[in-house]
């Protein structure tokens, strides 16, 4: 007779490796992976199929949980500051009042679709309110899919901060099923309990993750297992505290990914391959916990409820809370469609199954073919409603290689390499500034020095080190057929060589260093670049930039430019 812990070893192994490789073939049919991790666990518990019977909504729960917190951390590490502030308003309002429009529009069609009573219906709408960050992350991060940044941004905040609304109102239902009628003081403290103790929490925790990562000495590979033991300690230390572990997680993450950081580009690979590895144990876990022959009494119910929650209810809330944020008929109804369900609405499916309530399983079942339902249709298509709704950005496919380097202090550098087209600006004429001409040109086979490569030409394989923050410029120049815009190039203002630079700093309310207080422009080019000035060169001032406009014959300034709110600067 086998081992029980080596069966357990041997099914949890199989069913992951199945999972890894069957990316292979989503990708060749653009399948939204995750689904293609649900549908395998769907699978693998169907008694006539892979007949594993597993039935512990506890532990699934708990592991799915778990499995959401570390992703959360992921999403939020890899968060810049500048889109919270370009995005913070739209998709704050969005996470809390258009959760709540959501969650009540699709209760009232549950109660006429589904054969239950209105708490039911409103459980059901709460559990169905809010989008997951871990399909919302996956399909708009690793699915290629490159649109507008404030678009972007609102979708991917709103998903990684409005859970603690959709865990609220899933509590309050189930104490007004109980019986507690007279809770509504507990209902209102507990609402504050889960955003207040989970943001103060997750503020902290972020700060003390940067303090204790920078202070210790050790192997550089532990850096980041230490990062990963402090996240789920804040996560299910503000679980017990009564605060949402999820918000708390993920503001720890935003925290730390915006500030300096030991070791910062080891805890991005390891936090990739670790989020990959948490969704496939959350997706494949929800759908071993469903049982295929019960979703099928509910399937045509639920489909239409998923066709009303896409069509109606999301973007009903979604156009209550845009109108006046600037945002497009276009980019409205682009995040109208990108309002992706996933493992967080199972996981909420899951606690009336433990709660006893009676419809429960019924309820579980219609909440995950709606998830289903979601990831197939608007999975499947938030490239092409992307590029119908003309918030598709145009490919960088030049980039072929980008690889983060740790150096010793701060100095964030890394090694990119572009595949250049014939349409590049680099290989059109383009004047190339002297931080972005290549280190190296790859040509026929043949490495080569670029004095000796000469012009580049199509085909050219190019490497450079540059900052982190000049990767976007380079973008321009390497990876695109338009190249930079007059306002990256010149800048906002045009600003005499001679002229003091602390005027210019007092008028835009730049933060001066000490060192360049007395100095023109022209000197402070000279003292920070310290060789020959060339076209293009930046000296970046906080969230501005002076940028070299024009040269003279003998290589003097003859222009300044001034860039106002710096994209490559704001944030880091």
């Amino acid at each position: 007779m086998a081992d029980p812990v080596l069966l357990t070893v041997l099914i949890v192994s199989s069913l992951l490796v199945l999972s890894i490789f069957s990316s292979v073939l989503s990708f060749r049919i653009g399948a939204p992976l995750l689904l293609v991790f649900l549908t395998i666990g769907l699978v693998a518990g169907a008694e006539e199929l892979g007949g594993l019977a597993f039935d512990d909504a506890g532990l699934s729960f708990w592991l799915c949980s778990l499995g959401l917190a570390v992703v959360l951390f992921d999403s939020g590490f890899a968060t810049p500051w500048r889109a919270y502030r370009k995005a913070a308003a739209p998709a704050l309002t969005l996470a809390t009042v258009g959760t709540v429009i959501t969650a009540g529009l699709f209760a009232v069609c549950a109660y006429w679709l589904l054969p239950i009573d209105w708490p039911l219906a409103l459980l059901l709408g709460a559990c169905l309110s809010s989008t997951d960050a871990a399909a919302v992350f996956f399909q708009l991060r690793s699915g290629g899919v490159r649109i507008q940044e404030r678009v972007r941004s609102t979708i991917e905040i709103e998903s990684g901060t409005n859970d603690p609304i959709a865990i609220f109102m899933v509590i309050a239902v189930l104490a007004v099923m109980d019986g507690d009628r007279s809770a509504g003081t507990q209902l209102l403290l507990t609402l504050i309990e889960q955003f207040g103790i989970g943001a103060l929490m997750g503020l902290l925790g972020g700060l003390l993750i940067v303090r204790a990562v920078n202070m210790l000495d050790i192997e550089t590979a532990l850096y980041p297992v230490a990062v990963l033991g402090m996240t789920l300690l804040l996560f299910s230390a503000t679980a017990w505290m009564g605060g949402s572990g999820f918000l708390a997680v993920y503001l720890a993450g935003l925290v730390a990914g915006n500030r300096p950081l030991k070791a910062k580009y080891s805890m991005r690979r390891f936090q990739a391959v670790l989020t990959w590895l948490a969704q496939i144990l959350m997706f494949v876990t929800l759908g071993l916990l469903a049982v295929p022959e019960n979703l099928i009494t509910v399937f045509w119910p639920a489909l239409a409820l998923a066709l009303v929650l896409m069509f109606v209810a999301r973007p009903l809330a979604v156009a209550a809370c845009l109108p006046f944020q600037g945002f497009s008929r276009n980019e409205t109804l682009f995040v109208s469609w990108v309002g992706l369900r996933g493992a967080v609405s199972i996981l909420l499916a899951i606690m009336p199954m433990q709660a006893g309530i009676e419809g429960g399983q019924l309820l579980f079942n219609v909440v995950v073919l709606v998830v289903v339902f979601s990831l197939l249709l608007q999975g499947w298509t938030v490239k092409a409603a992307a590029r119908a709704s003309r918030v598709l950005l145009s490919e960088q496919s030049a980039m072929i290689d980008r690889i983060e380097l740790e150096l010793p202090g701060r100095a964030e550098h890394e090694l990119v390499g572009y595949r250049l087209l014939a349409t590049s600006p680099a290989i059109t004429g383009a004047r190339i500034p002297r931080w972005a001409r290549p280190s190296l040109v790859i040509r026929d086979g043949h490495s080569l020095r670029p004095h000796q490569a000469g012009a580049l030409q199509p085909g050219d394989t190019v490497y450079m080190f540059c900052a982190e923050h000049h990767i976007r410029l380079l973008d321009r120049i390497y990876a695109t057929s338009h190249g930079l815009d007059a306002r990256q190039w010149l800048g906002d203002y045009s600003l005499p060589p001679d002229a003091l630079v602390e005027p210019v700093a007092q008028r835009f309310a730049i933060a001066l260093p000490s060192d360049l207080k007395g100095l023109t422009l022209r000197q402070v080019f000279e003292k920070r670049l310290r060789g020959r000035i060339e076209l293009g060169d930046r000296v970046p001032l906080g969230e501005f930039a002076l940028i070299v406009r024009d040269l003279s014959v003998d290589g003097t300034i003859e222009e300044v430019g001034l860039l106002v709110d710096d994209p490559e600067t704001v944030g880091r």
